[in-house]
């Protein structure tokens, strides 16, 4: 892979491409974008796949960048898929191009999967099952994760509350209940070898997603889209142990902005050597990015991380 993790602060998970270099925005997708600025209190102004990748160079961050398609849960057309393999290939020393097919897709997306890790350099998939208005574990969509768990890449799956219609008159018509982490359990036996993310710490369900983690050895955390001075106190507490080679730093861009997660972690009651596990470390394994001399990676992420604290 040509990200080398020696050189890099951080690997941010979970990053949104919300305006298409091409196409314009669509309307639909604009609304539901409109109120989780609402909800966040984010600026307004979305940013553009380039100011983006721009954004994170200055920050020393590599990243995860992806879409959300969802046009059948809410009819709004999606940016491509290939138009961020596409970015991400021009800018492969930080951008690490995810893909977003809408589960409703079936075998016919599972030919756009499969197309797009062969010959684009898809290194992940994201699915949010609340937008996408699809049970995580609907048989509709097996045939993309048979493609996912057959390159043995990641797949993020949305868990607990959602910004993206919080506000809207009915909720925008999007369903909560897809968000349960526990729906993506029955995903997690059927398909051993696909390693599964679980984004953000999945309030009101974060307990679930804490036992998943536990249990399975295939499921991880991501704990993007709050400020960890928010987290409930016990994922603190199995980040800092049971779970620490679990846990990634995502922040959810551009509703929340990785230095203002990573200042707010600092003072969240990570232990200090845990800090370099979650920021880079476990995301970097996990995305199969390979480091020669691991104790040299360990040493260079402390380093890196005590130079940006001030240390």
């Amino acid at each position: 892979m040509p990200i080398d993790p020696s050189k890099i602060l951080a690997i941010d998970v979970h990053v949104h491409a919300e305006v298409s270099c091409h196409d314009p925005e669509d309307p639909v997708m604009a609304k539901f974008f409109d109120a989780a600025s609402t909800y966040f209190k984010a600026d307004r102004k979305r940013p553009t796949i380039p100011e983006t990748i721009a954004y994170y160079r200055a920050q020393n961050i590599a990243f995860c960048l992806f879409t959300v398609d969802c046009e059948s849960g809410i009819g709004a057309k999606r940016i491509s898929n290939y138009e961020i393999a596409d970015i991400a290939a021009e800018h492969d020393d930080i951008v690490i191009p995810f893909a977003s097919i809408d589960p409703r897709k079936g075998k016919f997306g599972a030919r756009e999967a499969r197309d797009l890790v062969e010959h684009h350099g898809v290194r992940g998939f994201k699915f949010h099952g609340i937008m996408q208005d699809c049970h995580p574990a609907d048989r509709v969509a097996y045939p993309i994760y048979e493609v996912i768990a057959e390159h043995g890449l990641p797949a993020i799956f949305h868990t607990g509350h959602s910004g993206m219609g919080t506000g809207m008159k009915g909720g925008g018509g999007v369903r909560l209940k897809y968000g349960q982490p526990i729906l993506v359990d029955d995903v997690a036996v059927d398909f051993p070898d696909m390693k599964i993310i679980l984004a953000h710490p999945s309030w009101p369900w974060t307990d679930e997603s804490l036992s998943m983690a536990l249990h399975k050895d295939n499921v991880f955390m991501d704990l993007s889209g709050w400020s960890p001075k928010y987290f409930p106190k016990q994922v603190i507490q199995y980040a800092n142990t049971q779970l620490k080679h679990k846990m990634l730093f995502g922040s959810d861009w551009p509703l929340i902005r990785p230095e203002k997660w990573i200042d707010a972690a600092r003072a969240a009651g990570f232990r200090e050597d845990v800090l370099p596990l979650i920021m880079k470390d476990n995301a970097a394994k996990l995305l199969g990015h390979r480091v020669i001399d691991l104790a040299t990676l360990v040493h260079g992420t402390k380093s890196l991380w005590r130079f940006n604290a001030g240390g």
